[in-house]
């Protein structure tokens, strides 16, 4: 996110504060957030389809993930984490199959593209 946020024209500093990181952190843990109870279904097996059926809320992230998605691809930015969610949510991507992935990705230095 913050490699696209840069894109933007964002302070990269503005990502890792607690609009940024305090609330993925949140948004991660806690089981009242829409987008965790998404998450946690689909890695309980099952379809986006079937989640949002039973759900009476918006969960932001489903469209939010297909947005970073393009954006990213429009920036030329690498984005695997982004890229996985995206495929989760919308081309069937099993979780198992996008941590193989994102697993099986090459080590590189993260930070140092970020915060220059």
């Amino acid at each position: 996110m913050v490699k696209i946020g840069r894109a933007l024209g964002a302070n990269p500093l503005t990502f890792i504060g607690l609009s940024g990181i305090g609330d993925l952190v949140l948004t991660c843990t806690a089981d009242l957030s829409r987008n965790h109870t998404v998450g946690k279904k689909l890695g309980e097996g099952l379809s986006l389809d079937s989640i949002l059926k039973e759900m009476k809320m918006v969960a932001e992230g489903i469209p939010t993930a297909e947005a970073v998605y393009h954006l990213a691809k429009k920036h030329n930015i690498n984005a695997p984490i982004c890229e996985a969610v995206y495929r989760m949510l919308h081309h069937d991507l099993k979780p198992k199959e996008a941590v193989a992935w994102l697993c099986s990705l090459p080590l590189k230095d993260e930070l140092r593209s970020i915060i220059k």
